[in-house]
């Protein structure tokens, strides 16, 4: 049974819906193939092995699985942290509220198969390092708007004024490979490039602009300032308390809210992606200077991946238009985006997520109409 269960043979393995077909797919392509294991009630799985069957309790299994896990990270990261993370690993399970939200593209105006503009101008602002850019624009796409490609090169050099754009999009990844800090080289673009400076102050200034920045871009957003300028005491992102890369599918509640991006979604909860070194939120005012749209669902870690304060995820201006947050919305627009979703929702053609972008697309549209 041992050389069974730990042989490192080559092999594929497989989960599929429908297996009857697959298996008669196999078939007739003439590909062996053996039925290893399907879904149960209850928390074992059994190996049989010709005359040799041998169940194992997975509970009991993940314990030590998790154990091992919580030696090595107690060698790279706060040994408090670590042990936090080992306790609370069976307590923040995934669990969604998906409110009234179909999965139907139609059901929000989206055309699957769009093919020609739309008029609603929107634009990713992208530097050297981000990797975000290519899924933040198709999500935005999708939602009906018509995405340029705007370069950091392109606004030093005048090239692009944002004159004509009503939503700007600052996406997510390490620009500047993080060298001088999260968002930090980036924001300097911006502070000493007069051209790169005006566009966007420009932008700011106008009542008929959104803009969004996610993770790396929400970091630079606070960097400049743009989300409360008249605070005497800016927000910060500062590394996450666990001082190290936090990578994770966690939840995630969206409270009542005036963001136009957000506010048709309060009381989902729903599920989303983080990836950051740098995603505390550090708010030196109380809780109620904030608008705070959505927050973590647990306040400890790590279901709180970088201990921000007050469990925030999000933050939006008090006129609603500009919003920030550290998750990626644009990472999980899609059923399978998602590290799990609801098997009754199976059939959904898009996830949750979208809505903040047909949301933008709707106010754009009335704006401008």
């Amino acid at each position: 049974m041992a050389k069974v269960l730990f042989s490192e043979n080559p092999g594929i393995i497989i989960q599929v819906d429908n297996s009857k077909e697959v298996k008669k797919q196999f078939k007739v392509a003439g590909v062996n193939f053996v039925a290893i294991g399907n879904p149960v009630s209850y928390r074992k799985v059994r190996i049989t092995n010709f005359e040799t069957e041998v169940d194992f309790d997975i509970d009991t299994l993940r314990e030590l699985w998790f154990k091992t896990s919580y030696l090595l990270d107690r060698k790279q990261t706060k040994k408090e942290l670590a042990l936090q993370r080992f306790k609370n690993y069976k307590k923040f399970e995934l669990q969604y509220d998906f409110k009234n939200f179909t999965g139907k593209a139609i059901d929000y105006g989206i055309d699957l198969n769009r093919r020609k503009p739309s008029g609603i101008k929107a634009a990713i602002i992208r530097e050297k390092g981000v990797n975000g850019d290519r899924e933040m624009a198709y999500a935005m796409y999708l939602a009906g708007m018509d995405v340029k490609d705007v370069h950091m090169t392109d606004l030093i050099a005048g090239r692009e004024t944002l004159e004509d754009i009503n939503m700007i999009v600052f996406v997510g990844g390490f620009s500047n490979s993080d060298v001088l800090g999260s968002a930090k080289g980036w924001a300097g673009a911006f502070k000493y490039n007069e051209k790169a400076k005006v566009a966007l102050d420009k932008f700011y200034k106008r009542e008929d602009t959104l803009s969004l920045g996610v993770c790396n871009g929400c970091q630079l957003m606070v960097e400049l300032g743009l989300v409360y300028p008249e605070h005497s005491i800016q927000p910060k992102m500062q590394h996450n308390e666990s001082g190290k890369f936090e990578s994770a599918f966690l939840n995630v509640d969206i409270h009542e809210n005036n963001s136009v991006m957000l506010g048709n979604m309060a009381g989902m909860k729903l599920g989303i992606w983080v990836a950051h070194g740098e995603g505390k939120f550090y708010l030196p005012f109380n809780e109620q200077q904030y608008n705070i749209p959505m927050k973590y669902s647990n306040d400890e870690y790590p279901a709180n991946p970088n201990g921000s304060h007050f469990a925030t995820a999000a933050l939006y201006s008090d006129n609603g238009r500009h919003l920030v947050m550290m998750p990626h919305l644009e990472r999980a627009f899609k059923p399978w985006h998602w590290a799990h979703y609801p098997v009754e929702k199976k059939m959904d053609e898009v996830a949750p997520w979208i809505q903040a972008f047909v949301n933008a697309r709707n106010w754009i549209a009335e704006k401008t109409k």
